[in-house]
């Protein structure tokens, strides 16, 4: 059954046209990919599903009674609730639920005050049962929408509990935007319209939040840059093409190949159709003045009018950079020693020593909070330690991407006037040539900053940089706000960039493809790794494996190089490594290890999983025990026994208690199995 439906919707911005007689349907269960170029319409069709939008022409429909979860992109500030009161006070019908049980239990105190007569026992019924269905009604809908679930949503977002309590206008808009996601995902809409959800997510964030979906029972649309992310989520693709909306089975890989099929056969066939209107016009140019000719020439004529309204293919547009060679710098770019930052009393970073080697691309990983952003701009100078040095090295130019860079732009300016202003020793016409193969043409360069996109000012940021480049860039997740092609556009540019590069993302495979040295930034500490992130996990899983290995490289003799997974999605990596097979020997003593190791882990995760079992089951028995309260609570013959009615309404209450105490307490001994699965080998 389909829960929305889009038919012949047409959508124009100015004199462009996003959609053109759109015919769309969302089923249950689909897991849509909405893909496309920045300014293809990807966010507005979003807006048209979410009802935030009218079309043009043709009409939305969705089911009756549909329940409809939007993230956009960005979150306007506001405040005056928690962030815990944002996520539990998202579901509709709960500020009512909470309302109706204080006014029950505010009549249950005025009738037991006044019990004197029949009209008081007849009162006092009447407020025990109102009482009695709103506690019905809350334990309802507790079992579907608990406090609990609402704590292991926003600890999976990445909130700690002491962010439970912070008002939400004091919130960063990307934490503002986790917020609103966490709301969405406590709802569990049945459908979700997420536009670029992991943009403001750090790594582990993404790693939950990808769990959580691959597990949402529901239908979801999701636009998103992280192509792995897509890979693993979606299973239709929904691609906003020059030639109109065009739908695929699959994941985006799959999608890949088949428009790369689809646009060979769209190639030829508008080759063909051009090469028979030529033919066409050619013969009506040649014989319209000849009378014996008259019929042939309109059966032409007519032809060539049906040509005209089939489609022509053109491929779309993506940006075209390239890097241009710098100036060759000293051997090491940028030292950093006994670096300090503290913003009041919490200390990010106590005293780090770091180094920048020539030539290398250091991709920076953490938790959000960590002080990824402010290590980055400290070596930009943006921001000045507290203590410590930062030297840059001999002839180094520093480029630096802010995350932010929306607030970097000058919004009086246009697109041409903030490019031109970041190098005025360039030319006009070397200006506007960049700002083409960033997809500014003619007049999109005479645009006023303050009306593009998010991935239009993206643009004009990283046309900055490229305008006047250093050989030291610093770039702060330059993906966010791109689309897809753009983003691989800028990997593979920077991927041949010959001066260094350190950056921050949270895009897997834009780490994966430029990484070639890792910073963990976790609790004041920058742990160094000279591999790519896929090396570095592996290690990081399994620590006595990797220093087994560390010794059996050292030592004389052949050696065998572990298969990681960049080689199962890198052609070049698989086609490098070479996988001797695995003697009888070697399988056994493998097996041996790996046994060692489950049981090892068993010992150590054993007492806290049972622990946590222990508490679920308590947590379980005074839930069916509150129910049963419940219905007690309803039946009016309870209120002839004052003594048993004031013993089962305290019993009620000491069992909230207590629920409240094993809720928190799950909470922790969840953290504490967490932290020892962390600590443990792969």
């Amino acid at each position: 059954m389909s829960l929305l439906v889009l038919q012949g919707v047409s959508l124009a911005f100015g004199k462009k046209d996003l959609l053109r007689e759109l015919d769309l349907r969302i089923g249950a269960h689909d897991r849509v990919g909405l893909t496309g170029v920045n300014g293809s319409g990807k966010s507005s069709l979003m807006r048209l599903m979410a009802g935030m939008a009218t079309p043009d022409g043709g009409e939305v429909r969705a089911r009756r009674g549909l329940r409809i979860g939007y993230l956009p992109q960005d979150i306007p500030p506001h405040g005056g609730t928690t962030v815990l009161a944002t996520v539990t006070g998202s579901v509709p019908g709960r500020a009512d639920i909470d309302q109706e049980l204080r006014a029950a239990e505010e009549e249950m105190q005025r009738a037991s005050r006044e019990t004197d007569g029949a009209d008081g026992e007849e009162a006092l019924m009447a407020a025990a049962e109102r009482l009695a269905d709103a506690h019905e009604r809350q334990a309802h809908f507790e079992e579907h929408y608990s406090e609990h679930e609402a704590h292991r949503i926003l600890a999976g977002l990445g909130f700690s509990d002491t962010d439970h309590g912070r008002d939400v206008g004091e919130l960063s808009g990307g934490w503002r935007m986790r917020a609103h996601l966490g709301a969405l995902l406590f709802q569990r809409p049945e459908l979700l319209l997420l536009d670029e959800p992991t943009n403001h997510l750090d790594l582990p964030s993404v790693a939950w939040f990808g769990d959580f979906l691959r597990r949402y029972p529901h239908g979801f649309v999701l636009i998103c840059h992280d192509r792995e992310f897509l890979n693993e989520q979606i299973d239709r693709v929904v691609s906003l093409e020059v030639e109109g909306t065009r739908q695929y089975r699959g994941d985006y890989e799959s999608y890949r190949k088949q428009r790369a099929e689809e646009e060979i056969v769209l190639e030829n066939q508008a080759k063909n159709l051009q090469r028979e209107r030529e033919q066409a016009e050619r013969f009506i140019t040649r014989f319209r003045a000849q009378a014996n000719k008259a019929r042939a020439v309109q059966s032409r004529i007519k032809a060539l009018e049906k040509m005209d309204e089939v489609v022509t293919f053109s491929r779309r547009e993506v940006m075209r950079l390239r890097f241009p060679p710098t100036e060759r710098t000293g051997a090491v770019v940028v030292e950093v020693e006994g670096l300090r930052k503290a913003f009041g009393d919490h200390v990010v970073f106590p005293g780090n020593d770091l180094r920048v080697q020539r030539g290398e691309k250091i991709g920076i990983i953490g938790k959000n909070g960590a002080g990824k952003t402010t290590l980055l701009k400290m070596i930009a100078g943006e921001l000045a330690a507290d203590a410590g040095a930062i030297t840059l090295g001999n002839k180094v130019k520093v480029g630096y991407y802010a995350q932010h860079h929306a607030e970097t732009l000058q919004p009086g300016r246009t697109v041409f006037e903030e490019v031109a202003a970041a190098n005025p020793r360039a030319g006009a016409t070397r200006v506007r040539t960049l700002l083409g193969s960033f997809l500014f043409h003619e007049e999109d360069v005479d645009k006023p900053i303050d009306v593009l996109s998010g991935g239009e000012r993206a643009r004009v940021a990283l046309a900055k940089i490229l305008i006047d480049p250093g050989n030291v860039l610093l770039m702060d997740e330059p993906t966010n706000h791109l689309d897809l092609d753009s983003s691989e556009a800028l990997a593979e540019a920077l991927t041949s960039f010959d001066g260094s590069l350190v950056f921050v993302s949270h895009n897997r495979s834009f780490i994966r493809t430029l990484a070639t040295r890792i910073w963990d930034v976790a609790d004041g500490r920058v742990e160094t790794y000279p591999g790519t992130l896929d090396e570095y996990l592996d290690r990081h899983r399994d620590p006595e494996r990797a220093a087994m290995e560390a010794a059996t490289s050292a030592a004389p003799g052949p050696t065998r190089e572990p298969a990681r997974a960049v080689a199962a999605t890198t052609p070049d990596a698989a086609a490098a490594s070479s996988v001797p097979v695995e003697s009888r020997e070697q399988r056994r003593a493998r097996k041996r290890e790996e046994a060692q190791r489950r049981a090892e882990q068993n010992r150590a995760l054993g007492p806290l999983q049972q622990r946590i079992k222990d508490i679920e089951a308590r947590i379980e028995a005074l839930e069916t025990r509150q129910r049963e309260h419940n219905l007690a609570l309803a039946d009016p013959a309870l209120y002839d026994d004052p003594r048993r009615r004031d013993a089962l309404l305290a019993e009620y209450q000491r069992d909230s208690t207590e629920l409240s105490e094993l809720t928190d307490a799950w909470e922790l001994a969840q953290a504490e199995l967490d932290e020892a699965r962390a600590g443990l080998p792969g």
